[in-house]
């Protein structure tokens, strides 16, 4: 391979912000990994955030990439996997698999798709310093006549158009909408985009707590749950961003909540076919050494979180604290609370339609 830009790179960041900004291109935020793609000729690299190639994982987008990149192009995107009318975060994650027959199997099973939206380089030219009004236009000539499972991100100056897109492609699974200067060149791992995301809150209740790194007296996140329509507590994410002595303060402060597993609400559920609950002693199947064994907790506490969004039963991502609500009965915090999102076709935005 024998590119102006070569790989690794990493890619460019943002910086989250409360609201749109004027004066900028707009374009959706994809739920997926971040992947800068290199090809040249029959040979095709697909990079990663942490710059670790991901081409074995991903066969079927290696063909597509022969097939609808430009012969020597270095394309910045996001690799997604669709499931129905939406993004499928759940099913992409479970594309990285170390046995070659599992990944061939998921190649076709769940198939997944490049959406391109910056490029840094085309044939002998590193477009990296030139504006990214400009590399945008040179990415929608050599992507003119692009076909799936390969997609052209749509973009937009207008801001109303944006705000449009902000509150309707949530629908399809996207979480939110990035915001470029159009004068920016193009700077690896640097946070000089900006990101607009959903923030929403919700009262969850503290049924467990993990144990913290650095030893045996901080905790290290709490476990939330949300109780559903048959009123039961089911595990929907954790809160874990607290400063040392905070975390130290919750270790003395929960320890009248401590029970014996067996009286726990997830000692059963977690029985129960399907059910999003944390096992008492499991380890991350995307990090082997992690322990994800927890402390159970009288379910007796409820604590105000901030999140973007749900993926199915849980929340996306780790929320953040917000206070904690002495003032509600557990048994109050149910999903019905939960704002959802209209749902909006995926290929809608793919479309650039919204």
């Amino acid at each position: 391979m024998d590119l102006p830009v070569m790989p690794p790179v990493k890619p460019m960041l943002a910086k989250p912000a409360p609201s749109i900004p004027e004066g900028r291109l707009y374009e959706p935020k994809w739920d997926g990994f971040r992947s800068i793609v290199f090809r040249d000729g029959d040979e095709v690299e697909i990079g990663s955030r942490n710059e670790k190639p991901m081409t074995r994982y991903f066969p079927e987008v290696v063909e597509a990439v022969k097939a609808h990149f430009p012969p020597r192009a270095v394309v910045d995107g996001e690799l997604v996997v669709a499931s129905g009318n939406a993004l499928d975060f759940e099913a992409l994650q479970q594309r990285i698999h170390p046995a070659a027959s599992r990944v061939a199997l998921l190649s076709t099973e769940t198939p997944a798709s490049f959406v391109a939206f910056d490029l840094l380089a085309l044939g002998d030219d590193d477009l990296t310093a030139r504006p990214f009004a400009e590399r945008r236009a040179l990415l929608e000539e050599a992507f003119a006549g692009v076909a799936p499972p390969v997609h052209l991100t749509p973009v937009t100056d207008d801001t109303a158009t944006a705000r449009r897109w902000f509150e309707k492609f949530e629908g399809a699974g996207l979480d939110g909408l990035i915001a470029k200067d159009p004068a920016g060149t193009y700077q690896p791992d640097k946070r000089v985009m900006t990101k607009v995301k959903h923030e929403r809150t919700a009262d969850c209740v503290v049924a467990g707590y993990r144990v913290h790194k650095s030893g045996p007296d901080a905790v290290g996140s709490l476990l939330l749950g949300l109780h559903d329509a048959r009123g039961v507590l089911v595990s929907v994410g954790v809160v874990g961003a607290f400063p040392m002595a905070r975390r130290r303060e919750l270790m003395t402060e929960l320890q009248p909540l401590v029970t014996d597993f067996d009286d726990h609400p997830w000692a059963w559920a977690k029985q129960l076919e399907g059910e999003r609950t944390p096992r008492k002693s499991e380890t991350s199947r995307w990090n082997a050494g992690k322990d994800l064994s927890f402390v159970p907790l009288r379910p007796e506490r409820v604590v105000e979180v901030r999140y973007d969004y749900m993926e199915g039963a849980r929340f996306r991502h780790t929320t953040q604290f917000v206070r904690w609500r002495p003032d509600r009965d557990p048994a109050s915090c149910t999903y019905e609370q939960l704002e959802r999102p209209v749902n909006f076709d995926l290929a809608e935005v793919l479309a650039g339609r919204g």
